[in-house]
């Protein structure tokens, strides 16, 4: 009986926590501001998606700059046709699932329809693949508050089996600031089904912030600790072997401008493309250090991200074209192809239908997924 107690206090609690947050004025694009107390950082949040809408840092010269993209009116990440997938909280699975179709066990190819067969709806490349998360994924939901303090917000997401994967998982992110120019995102789930589950924090970077004549990323300096890439066909599915990077224009291991052989990356990104959609495979467990680093010799902001996930997806936005915000010169002005890149934190990309790599990406009762990803900000003159 008491248990029985104890498990109606908790869902009246989660009720009551539900009810509170959807009630906060302006929910689900309720504005929630960070700032570290040195004044480093400040960061906005809204309850959808658990997204980041604004990240303002220190430049050079001693101002303040929002450095990533997004909308001024904020539910336009809800009715935006567009979907560019700004900065939130991507999942249940990110990226690309072959065919929106897996196994459980995985599998190399589809098998035929059973129990342990699931389809996700398709979302990308004319039906071919499910990116995201499918349709809505949690990126296109209603996260709410469970705690607030004035450098931290935690958001809390039911996912009740949506867009046909298995079983149900609660997933908490939260966001922080420091002291330093330091933001952090933690993603803890768990679930009540054997279940994929990977995620990622999608932001788009610009750290010039469209100021100084400077319109796009060719110039930014990036540093990315990785001698391989997956392989891919031409909608961005893996093949299953990996490419060496020495050699080529997916080298970064030496910290080089991304303008840098831009002419050898046409077709990396897909037939019609230029630039990066492309996961690299990090050489070393990076939770401990900043291997990825970004940074302009314009604006003197640098970037250093330390990860506790094996892989990272580089889109250097060939697709974009939305309206920018005010303090991006718009809405005159449109984000356009190469206007940001996206850095996106991750496990290997559809290690779910590539079984050959021995990568488990399926969690469940007695497996938690976590996440996490700092993001430090220094100056350099």
């Amino acid at each position: 009986m008491f248990r029985n107690l104890l498990v109606l206090l908790v869902s009246l609690t989660a009720i009551f926590s539900i009810a509170f947050a959807a009630n906060a004025p302006g929910w689900p694009f309720d504005l929630t501001t960070l700032t570290a107390p040195d004044k480093s950082i400040t960061a906005k949040f809204v309850s959808f998606g658990a997204t980041m809408t604004e990240l303002w840092v220190g430049d050079k010269f001693g101002n303040s700059r929002d450095i990533i993209l997004g909308y001024d009116d904020n539910s336009k990440l809800l009715t935006d046709p567009a979907h560019p997938v700004f900065n939130p909280i991507v999942g249940r699975y990110a990226n690309r699932i072959k065919n929106g179709t897996f196994s459980i066990p995985i599998t190399k190819y589809p098998q035929p329809d059973g129990p342990n067969v699931f389809h996700i709806p398709t979302n990308d490349h004319d039906g071919l693949d499910t990116l995201h998360g499918g349709i809505y994924g949690w990126d296109r939901h209603n996260w709410t508050i469970t705690a607030k303090t004035a450098t931290s917000v935690t958001y809390k997401h039911i996912d009740a089996a949506n867009e046909g994967f298995p079983g149900n998982v609660t997933a908490f992110a939260t966001h922080s600031v420091e002291s330093g120019g330091v933001l952090k995102t933690t993603v803890h789930a768990s679930a009540t089904e054997l279940t994929p589950i990977m995620t990622t924090q999608h932001i788009y970077w610009n750290l010039n912030a469209f100021q100084q004549g400077s319109e796009d990323i060719l110039n930014h300096t990036l540093r990315v600790d990785s001698a391989k890439i997956v392989a891919t066909d031409s909608i961005q599915i893996p093949t299953g072997p990996f490419i060496e990077v020495e050699g080529t224009a997916y080298d970064f291991q030496k910290a080089r401008e991304i303008g840098d052989n831009w002419n050898e990356t046409v077709g990396y990104c897909g037939p019609g493309c230029q630039g990066f959609d492309n996961c690299w495979i990090y050489n070393n467990d990076e939770s401990s250090s900043a291997e990825v680093s970004l940074w302009s010799t314009l604006s003197g902001i640098r970037l250093d991200i330390a990860t506790n996930q094996p892989a990272v997806q580089v889109y250097t936005g060939y697709w974009l074209d939305t309206p920018r915000k005010v303090v991006h010169g718009g809405p005159s002005l449109n984000y356009t192809k190469w206007s940001a890149v996206a850095i996106e934190q991750e496990g290997y990309i559809d290690a779910i239908n590539t079984p050959e790599w021995g990568v488990n990406q399926i969690y469940g009762p007695d497996r938690n997924f976590e996440w996490s990803s700092t993001y430090k900000f220094s100056v350099i003159h």
